[in-house]
């Protein structure tokens, strides 16, 4: 049997697909419990955070594996194995433990050198050993990856190298500003009660912000939290609970809020976000009348939140159409059939390209593509898309459409020349995966909105502390001690089935001799005894102890096949030590 792990993160995917595969607790029990009732698999555990999804299995085969674990990660996380597939890595034996080793450590967080990542594995564990699907090799691999993750914090700088995901989102929320200076007096409504909510309520208690609300379904774990907070002698927060159905009240009077929940859904809307933050900035609330000044994300005096979701200047890249150029009404002789708002639209404005059908949902995108498609354009500018390339554009986005139910909304404002962008008046951070606030949120005037995927961009252009080269030898260096603590316990079994066996032949001489020589008294067999046994011990001794040696080193399985060869050991006198060893592991084993 050996290691194999297949899995998903932000570093092979994007957030978009993070968060559909993202997996409840029930349902990494039912992957877990399918994958060790799988042929190929023996042992199974599974690493789900907020920004990865690993399977670890003990399989027999490589191949056979890959294919059945693939398959089961896509059925259990609900995506197709043919979109999934492009974004799954797969690590085996030596590799895959380096990567859990690296994980630990915190070198593949999204923040380098955060430590959360080791009470993630700790409940992996956990729930592996619960579910009695971890043997010898997964409760090795997962409690040596703890010591090293705790080895490489204690030994090294690595946490200078980074922070928690919460205190990057706070600084990202902060924008260059010192996240104590930014946060000092401010109310906060922490959305959650989990570890991840617990943490950003106490590192937001610590930068001095003067009140946190914590909402909660479960209104009695809220309760806790805020007495807890209450109760911490090292700030001065005053710290309440209250009902989740009380979010929409309490976020209007919120300077910045946190959430990170297990729901499936959004938990705050866009709508809900614009609500709560229009008395702040004028009319931004949707449905209200025009924007005076600068309007929602930069846009031109007079639009109102519902056209700003429609009303950008083409797809990423694309030029801007000129005044006086093709805009909506140049498209075609009708406005029959088009699922935008043209009576609306102003110059400038495109409903060609990816921003123009941002949010759209499947039916209305194909109406769209149809219209597209069936439009007269008068082209005026050299090097400007035409009207054909443009509908097979959309045809595509329509499909695509149709698998996830809708294009995602563009997460940043399209900036329009001569506005700028009013100063935050609510921050909100998301930890969540799938996420809780509506990605809309971003383009919305007066709100400043740090999620996964902006989290994901901005620590790609961290420097990393030197620490992380030391901590990569002590990686190095781990893998190959537990590599070779696995290759010398790979050949125990032979070892033990040999000292046995020479055991036996040893009892059945001294057998045939008490029959041969009926007149020895007690003391004299004893001596002959013994004797016979430390002759067998000298002659094992060193050939054992070297072939321990040996299979320590890469290469070295092939040892205990030699040993059970040479001495003709019975396979299934070997199998039986091993399945006695693994029974005293689970015994010795914590719950």
């Amino acid at each position: 049997m050996s290691l194999l792990v297949v899995g998903l993160s932000h570093r092979s995917a994007p957030v978009s697909v993070l968060e559909r595969a993202a997996l409840t607790t029930d349902a990494q029990v039912k992957l877990v419990q399918d994958t060790v009732a799988a042929e190929p698999a023996g042992e199974a555990a599974i690493l789900a955070t907020c920004n990865r999804i690993e399977l670890y299995a003990d399989v027999d085969k490589f191949h056979a594996g890959v294919a059945e674990l693939s398959t089961l990660l896509a059925q259990h996380c609900g995506v197709g194995l043919d979109e999934l597939t492009p974004h799954l890595y797969v690590h085996y034996e030596d590799r895959a433990v380096h990567h859990l080793f690296s994980v630990a450590c915190g070198l593949d967080s999204m923040v380098v050198g955060e430590g959360q990542i080791l009470g993630q594995i700790k409940d992996s564990l956990a729930l592996a050993q619960e579910m009695h699907s971890a043997g010898r090799l997964m409760n090795d691999l997962f409690q040596q990856g703890l010591r090293v993750g705790k080895r490489a914090h204690s030994e090294t700088g690595i946490d200078r190298a980074g922070q928690s995901l919460v205190t990057f989102g706070l600084e990202q929320l902060a924008a260059g500003t010192d996240v104590e200076t930014w946060a000092k007096g401010r109310k906060a409504l922490v959305i959650g009660a989990g570890s991840m909510s617990s943490l950003a309520a106490a590192t937001l208690a610590r930068a001095g912000v003067a009140e946190i609300v914590v909402a909660n379904r479960t209104y009695e774990r809220a309760e806790r939290l805020a007495q807890i907070l209450n109760d911490s002698d090292d700030t001065d927060v005053v710290a309440r609970a209250v009902p989740m159905d009380s979010v929409p009240v309490e976020l209007t009077r919120a300077d910045v809020a946190v959430s990170c929940t297990g729901a499936t859904g959004l938990v705050l809307t866009a709508e809900a976000v614009a609500e709560a933050v229009g008395g702040r900035v004028p009319d931004v609330a949707a449905g209200r009348g025009p924007v005076t000044g600068p309007g929602a994300d930069g846009l031109p005096p007079g639009s109102t939140l519902a056209q700003s979701r429609l009303r950008l200047t083409g797809a990423p890249g694309e030029t801007p159409v000129a005044p006086g150029g093709t805009h909506a009404r140049g498209l075609t002789d009708s406005d029959e059939n088009c699922p935008l708002d043209l009576a609306a639209e102003q110059s400038g404005f495109s409903v060609m390209g990816e921003a123009a059908v941002a949010g759209m949902a499947a039916a209305e995108l194909e109406q769209h593509a149809a219209w597209v498609d069936n439009a007269t354009v008068d082209i005026r500018e050299a090097g400007r898309r035409t009207p054909e390339t443009d509908a097979e554009l959309i045809g595509a986005l329509a499909a695509t459409a149709a698998r996830v139910g809708r294009i995602p909304e563009l997460r940043k404002p399209e900036p329009v020349a001569g506005f700028v962008r009013p100063a935050p008046e609510l921050f909100l951070l998301d930890l969540a995966m799938p996420r809780d606030i509506d990605a809309a949120a971003h383009r919305l005037a007066g709100v400043r909105l740090v999620d996964i995927e902006s989290l994901a961009e901005a620590s790609a252009d961290a420097p990393l502390a030197a620490d992380v080269d030391q901590v990569r030898g002590i990686v190095a260096d781990e893998v190959a001690a537990f590599g070779a603590a696995q290759r010398a316990a790979h050949i125990t079994p032979t070892v033990v089935a040999l000292r046995t066996m020479a055991a036996d032949v040893v009892a059945g001489e001294i057998a045939r001799l008490d029959g041969r020589l009926p007149d020895l008294d007690e003391r004299q067999r004893g001596e002959i005894r013994q004797a016979v046994h430390r002759v067998v011990d000298k002659l094992l001794h060193a050939p054992t102890v070297r072939v321990k040696q040996l299979a320590a080193e890469p290469g070295g399985a092939g040892y205990a096949d030699a040993l059970r060869t040479l001495f003709d050991l019975d396979p299934e006198t070997v199998a039986a030590v091993s399945r006695a060893v693994d029974s005293t592991d689970k015994k010795d084993r914590p719950a």
